[in-house]
């Protein structure tokens, strides 16, 4: 599957949508959609590495996502602390190192005493480094970020400098955002990172999206010409 003349992104991050819909297509709860949506996790962690991709960042939980009935919100959160524990001897076997963006302290204590203790356990892996979103929201970020900014800063603000104030400072700008699920937008997702990211989306739902599909997204990544608002040396020729 991997070709050496495809051009490799460096980041990706993913909306990971459709969880909902694969169940109720099937007659289900909607949580056996999120549990099976745990299986596409690990088959695209497992494929970013396998493909050398560095950065991936996944949007497991939105701020807005809150807002959901107290029942599929504790669900989520149950499911979340059991995988942040169960998951760490793979993620260490296969070279894994992860971080985790967002307003991390309303997550209830347990999650984000799992979460810590498996940052802790994989902060030394050098392989591919799995982002995850946790109660997180592109606006609430950016507010977030204005809030640290010194007074005295403020008249000198660059959009450099303004990077040292988010959630990660050393976390590179997407290269390729891909949506699954069929809608289109970036739903508060990496506002400020995305400025230049190349968008994918696709109507695969979640739970159903494998190497096969991350590898299309990343064929259709290649093709294209990524300008950064400049334009190419041929169109510079052009007379």
């Amino acid at each position: 599957m991997k070709d050496s003349s495809i051009k490799i992104p460096s980041h990706i991050a993913i909306i990971m949508d459709g969880n909902g819909r694969w169940a109720k297509k099937r007659g289900l709860p909607r949580y056996f959609g999120h549990r099976k949506g745990v299986e596409a996790v690990r088959t695209t962690v497992k494929a970013c590495a396998e493909f050398g991709i560095k950065y991936l960042t996944l949007y497991v939980f939105s701020s807005e996502n809150w807002e959901r009935p107290a029942s599929e919100v504790n669900k989520l959160m149950q499911l979340l602390q059991e995988l942040l524990v169960k998951e760490e001897p793979e993620l260490n076997k296969n070279n894994v190192k992860v971080k985790a963006i967002g307003q991390l302290d309303r997550l209830p204590t347990e999650v984000r005493k799992n979460l810590d203790y498996l940052i802790n356990k994989t902060q030394n892996n050098t392989g591919l480094v799995l982002v995850l979103a946790l109660s997180y929201g592109s606006r609430a970020e950016i507010a977030d970020a204005i809030r640290k900014i010194p007074a005295n800063e403020i008249k000198n603000l660059t959009s450099d400098n303004f990077r040292q104030y988010l959630y990660d400072t050393e976390l590179p700008d997407p290269d390729l955002l891909i949506r699954t699920g069929g809608e289109k937008r970036l739903s508060n997702f990496l506002l400020w990172q995305s400025a230049y990211t190349e968008l994918y989306f696709t109507d695969v739902l979640w739970p159903d999206f494998n190497k096969k599909e991350l590898w299309k997204a990343i064929e259709d990544f290649s093709k294209r010409k990524r300008r950064f608002g400049r334009i190419s040396e041929y169109e510079t020729s052009e007379k």
